[in-house]
């Protein structure tokens, strides 16, 4: 008892060690609070998007690529009104409908109880365009600003954006999850069993690992089929061999420890041994390559709906707003493809330098006695 208990002291006060180690790295926690922001604002959503529409996806073709900072007025017209009751967690999560039909109006006047006004895409100056509603049809008009601009289908670019990191983080949890679960599996049972169990695995692994990871996940994408979760899951079934491995090498040398041969001689099962004994010892080799599977599988994302193998329209994805905005970078749109590869870029930096704090801070060889 009181063996277990001066371990348990010497861990916690190498978590706490750790964790001061890595307040310290700057990059490493300055990555952390930045993953944090990303994290909250893909939670938050619909809620504080400026188009909380599903999938942020409310067109009008006549504000189409329109610059950063563009601002117009809209006229809210309650004749197309449609019930609707939005719970908060709905429209966090799906958005919400438009319960009015918001056009885009160039000018307009208030007289005699009716609203005069004459629709952004009409030609200026045209007197018969001008339509004209009863007040009591119409909400009052409101001014928008797009401020980074619209797309060629006129959608605020900005809402793309930031619903664009729920499926880049989204894909990185699952498929780091799906990958942590077979690698565990299959590394801590091939290094404790050793002999044909772990021949087999190993030969398993290699072949795995032989197949270039793109391809393979693209031959995958293609038996699950286009979609959402497909990618997931395709991207989780060729990201466990790299946490198999490391696994692996890292039980067959805790294996042979004094405690593990102690907890054998009280007769404790292999599953416990495995489980509550080596595996916590393991953790901290999981949790770097975990971050580096991390930014890898949000490339690989990104690749595949840059291919168009991702998920697919209407689901803004940062890799297929670089695919449908690739072409205006050599003209003066090219903020458009640049801003998704820049966020891109941000995520997978961001990842790898907590990756790098974390393998830092958890190294007890550095770690000051």
């Amino acid at each position: 008892m009181f063996f277990n208990k001066r371990i348990t002291i010497s861990s916690g006060s190498l978590s706490s060690l750790a964790w001061k180690k890595f307040r310290k790295n700057q990059l490493g926690f300055g990555s952390l609070i930045f993953i944090g922001i990303v994290s909250l604002v893909a939670c938050l959503g619909y809620l504080i998007t400026p188009d909380s529409s599903p999938y942020a996806n409310n067109q009008c073709l006549e504000l189409g690529l329109k610059k950063p900072g563009f601002s117009l007025t809209i006229l809210p017209v309650k004749s197309k009104l449609v019930r609707r009751s939005n719970a908060f967690y709905k429209t966090m999560l799906y958005g919400k409908k438009e319960n009015a039909e918001n056009i885009p109006i160039r000018a307009y006047s208030i007289k005699d109880n009716h609203i005069y006004y004459i629709e952004y895409g009409a030609p200026p100056g045209d007197v018969s365009m001008v339509k004209i509603l009863p007040l009591s049809d119409v909400l009052m008009p409101v001014q928008k600003t797009f401020w980074i601009g619209t797309d060629r289908f006129g959608r605020d670019y900005l809402s793309q954006l930031m619903i664009g990191t729920r499926v880049s983080l989204s894909v990185g949890l699952i498929s780091v999850f799906i990958s942590l679960v077979i690698g565990i599996f299959i590394g801590a049972i091939g290094g404790y069993y050793r002999g044909w169990i772990d021949n087999l695995i190993m030969w398993f692994i290699n072949v795995v690992w032989s197949i270039p990871t793109l391809l393979l996940v693209i031959a995958i994408t293609f038996a699950l089929g286009k979609g959402f979760w497909q990618v997931f899951i395709a991207v989780g079934l060729t990201m466990w061999v790299e946490v198999a491995r490391v696994v692996r090498g890292q039980i067959l040398s805790i294996r042979e420890k004094e405690y593990v041969e102690a907890a054998r001689a009280l007769g404790f099962s292999d599953f416990r041994i495995i489980f509550r004994h080596i595996l916590p010892n393991v953790m901290a080799a999981v949790i770097v390559i975990s971050a580096a599977n991390f930014a890898s599988a949000i490339l690989m994302e990104a690749g595949l709906s840059f291919l168009g193998l991702g998920v697919q329209p209407p689901v803004p994805s940062w890799g297929s707003m670089i695919k449908e905005n690739y072409g205006y970078i050599v003209l003066d749109y090219a903020y458009l493809a640049i801003l998704p590869g820049i966020a891109i870029m941000l995520m997978v930096l961001a990842f790898m330098l907590m990756g790098n704090a974390l393998r830092d801070a958890l190294d007890v060889r550095m770690s000051e006695v």
